[in-house]
């Protein structure tokens, strides 16, 4: 199915109209309460668990109410812990009471005994206190219930000495409750990401029809856990006009290219790759494996030719040109040396390692045809016959920006006029800052707005990179990818994603569904690795080996 992203108005009008149509709010709240037992259920376990709902007075709390029926019919033991709700008429609290489950509520438990007595012998929490609707700060008595969450859970959690201890491993490890938020974590803004001081974090949260923007946006990823998102019956053509989605397996394998038996390397597309300096010879090995890796026919490296045998030694697939240089940074002329060879490649990425000296600068220059190359010389793309394309970048091939290539095109006047249409960018917030000329936190602050605005004003497909990266085309539409990982906070691993982007451009991907399946791929690369090797310690040159397995399980040959 297709996920969506959404602002709180949005969901809004979305139930509004569901209800409207037939889908009454009765009905979703029972489907959102169920989801939420059933992901418990399938991700940490339900039968004979000591289960504590924290119920709000609103419709998250509803939800909760719901989920602990549910749960309670799994062979749950459930306890509702009851905030500032009205219970006349409320017909989920009736069906809750029938299941004679315990009830505290807070207004009877001053001194919070009872909640960090409860806290300390549950192994799920559920967070059913406040929705995507409150945007207030967290004070009085409800900030004091929170608080007093944290610091029992923070005591289950705190490592201990034990009478029996292995000095190699420690004391024998102590089981703490999973807290599972029902739709967004109690103190999360759903439309900005903001956490108040108070805020729950998750371990799970389980959202209601579509992901909502405060998932998606820092500093609220760090307080989701893993997110699920369910479906509450709300059918699928009221969001039709959303055009912010979520990438899912079933939409990335959709994408992936084919690979037919009859294949030979050309079948997969040619990729050349202009990258690497004297200082940086990691950065175009990374770049050119993954793009091996992520399935590319055939791939050449153009590099300056004093780290040709540094970087040939360790990568024996590709092919090479070697460029003029100065002082092992890519050197002016050698665009006419790159020009005569390009013919025949699917597709160019330039950037990984290039540096951003004066030499560099003007290969860049004039590769592009920009128009102080071409007051400084005719070669290459400025030298032209008379029927030949006078676009800037023209003769390119479809092209990738990366790393040092988008840092350069910054000091260009209106670079964005000097690419070929629609070509990817793939910025990190510091790059994107320079790109548009703010400072960085401005693009940490408006993520979206401003991959928004400025995919529009340049033209070209942004794939703009961190914790759920966005893809964004000129046309307005956004994938994010569902990845928020530390494991790939590694140098290099931005060369790993540029690779596997140009891997798919080669292979026949319009620039919009490249940058989607590239950036997928290497995010779910980096799930694999952390699922292999632990968080602390992927290194870049580790990714590349998990595209293939990335590709196979999204082909649905591994579970």
């Amino acid at each position: 199915m297709s996920i969506k992203v959404v602002t709180t108005e949005e969901m809004r009008q979305i139930e509004t109209t569901a209800d409207a149509s037939g889908v009454t709010f009765d009905q979703m709240m029972e489907n959102a309460g169920r989801a939420v037992a059933q992901a418990i259920e399938e991700w940490i376990g339900a039968k004979d668990a000591s289960i504590l709902v924290l119920v709000g007075p609103g419709n998250n709390g509803g939800d909760g109410l719901v989920a602990a029926r549910y749960l309670a019919d799994m062979g749950a033991a459930v306890h509702l812990y009851v905030w500032k709700r009205e219970t006349r008429d409320d017909k989920n609290w009736e069906l809750a009471r029938q299941k004679n489950l315990p009830v505290t509520w807070l207004s009877d438990d001053q001194e919070l005994t009872t909640l960090r007595q409860l806290v300390a012998r549950s192994d799920v929490i559920v967070d059913a206190l406040l929705g995507t609707g409150n945007v207030r700060p967290i004070k009085g008595e409800l900030e004091r219930m929170l608080r007093a969450v944290r610091e029992a859970l923070d005591e289950r959690r705190r490592p201990r000495d034990a009478a029996l201890c292995a000095p190699s491993e420690g004391a024998p490890e102590i089981s703490a409750p999973v807290v599972v938020a029902v739709d967004v974590p109690t103190g999360l803004n759903s439309d900005t990401g903001a956490i108040d001081p108070a805020t729950l974090y998750a371990d799970l949260t389980v959202t209601m029809a579509a992901v909502k923007r405060g998932h998606i946006l820092s500093p609220g990823v760090r307080a989701i856990g893993k997110l699920i998102v369910a479906d509450i019956g709300i059918p699928a053509a009221l969001s039709d006009h959303i055009r912010m989605e979520m990438a899912t397996p079933a939409l990335v394998a959709s994408l992936l290219p084919e690979r037919p038996a009859d294949a030979n390397k050309g079948t997969f597309g040619k990729a050349l790759i202009v990258a690497g300096s004297v200082n940086y010879t990691g950065a175009p090995q990374l770049a050119a494996y993954a793009a091996v890796r992520a399935g590319t026919g055939l791939v050449t490296l153009a590099l300056p030719e004093a780290i040709h045998s540094t970087v040939a030694a360790h990568l024996v697939e590709a092919t090479y040109i070697l460029l003029s240089h100065d002082m092992g940074v890519i050197a002016p002329d050698a665009v006419r040396v790159l020009t005569e060879k390009m013919s025949g490649y699917d597709a160019l990425l330039i950037g990984p390692g290039l540096t951003q000296e004066k030499p560099t600068a003007e290969f860049l220059g004039d590769l592009l045809g920009g128009a102080q190359a071409a007051s400084r010389r005719r070669v290459g793309f400025l030298h032209r016959e008379e029927n030949e394309s006078n676009e800037p970048g023209s003769s390119l091939p479809p092209l990738v920006v990366d790393a040092d290539g988008l840092n350069l095109l910054a000091k260009m006047d209106q670079w964005w006029r000097l690419l070929p249409p629609m070509s990817i960018l793939t910025p990190h917030p510091g790059e994107m800052a320079r790109l548009i000329g703010c400072e960085t936190q401005e693009v940490v602050a408006d993520r979206i707005g401003y991959v928004t605005e400025m995919t529009a004003h340049w033209g070209h497909v942004v794939l703009l990179k961190g914790a759920y990266s966005l893809v964004a085309e000129p046309g307005g539409r956004m994938v994010v990818l569902p990845f928020a990982n530390p494991a790939l906070a590694t140098a290099g691993s931005g060369d790993v994603l540029a690779g596997a982007v140009v891997a798919m451009r080669a292979q026949g991907l319009p620039p919009f569904e490249a940058a989607v399946v590239g950036g997928y791929l290497h995010g779910l690369a980096g799930e694999l690795a952390r699922e292999m090797m632990y968080e602390v310690g992927v290194g870049a040159a580790d990714l590349p080996n998990f595209l293939p397995l990335a590709i196979k399980r999204l082909r649905g040959f591994l579970e």
